[in-house]
């Protein structure tokens, strides 16, 4: 075991990973092929996540204690309670069997990635929702917000500007923490549900018919994204966080 752990290393030290039991390619190539399908359904679930669950989370912290307030909080909840692979089966159910809306397998159109790109995000909508909605609601408590308003500030340009402006800097953290959620576990339960030809699906297959090879660098890519996307996500905190800038000048 220890001489094939030794023969491993060597070769990944040189980027030789093995070839695939199945395909008998290079692991390199295999795994390559699948890279930019399942970045492209990253970033898809990442953007929607933008788009829903920022302007949710402010709704939230400006009519916390109206009706508003408590269904922004409603999907919060149901988001966590939710999994994303049963969310994916019902979507499933619901607009491809019933309704016959939308395609279930493959990547071909626009149309394939409503269901995976819905499905990824719904636990980051959650997360990203309930911690925009409390950082801004820390904020809009601030004394600068009521010399704003003072000021004679519209109501839009307080909340955008110096509301979410000083709130974005915890929404960042928490999108690198969830995002690198989504590329390490989400992405391998959706991708096998819609047979997604992304490197979650690919690591699924490689399991069931113990291409080895292919499931170890299959993994190590994954986790190398991990470490990229929190390595991102810490660059943009530091710039972003006006206290690191002051401090470092």
């Amino acid at each position: 075991m220890w001489q094939q752990y030794l023969a491993f290393m060597r070769g990944a030290v040189s980027g030789e990973f093995g070839l695939s039991f199945v395909d008998r390619r290079p692991v390199t190539e295999v795994v390559g092929d699948r890279l930019w399908a399942s970045g492209q359904l990253l970033l898809a679930s990442v953007a929607f996540t933008l788009l829903v669950a920022i302007p949710l989370g402010i709704l939230g912290a400006i009519f916390r204690k109206s009706w508003i307030g408590s269904a922004v909080m409603m999907v919060a909840f149901a988001g966590y309670a939710v999994p994303s692979f049963i969310l994916a089966i019902v979507m499933v159910l619901v607009f491809s069997y019933w309704l016959n809306w939308l395609p279930v397998v493959g990547n071909g159109s626009f149309a394939h990635f409503i269901m995976p790109t819905i499905a990824m995000s719904g636990v980051l909508i959650a997360a990203l929702t309930r911690f925009t909605r409390n950082a801004m609601l820390d904020v809009l408590g601030q004394d600068f917000i009521r010399t704003a308003r003072a000021k004679g500030l519209s109501e839009a340009r307080v909340v955008l500007r110096h509301g979410l402006g000083n709130a974005g800097v915890t929404v960042i953290s928490v999108i690198g923490l969830q995002v690198a959620g989504l590329a390490a576990v989400s992405s391998v339960v959706v991708e096998s549900i819609f047979s997604w030809p992304g490197i979650g699906q690919l690591l699924v297959n490689a399991a069931l018919v113990r291409d080895y090879p292919v499931l170890q660098f299959g993994v190590i890519t994954v986790a190398v994204a991990v470490v990229a996307i929190n390595a991102i996500t810490d660059v943009s905190y530091a710039l972003a966080d006006p206290r690191i800038r002051l401090a470092r000048s």
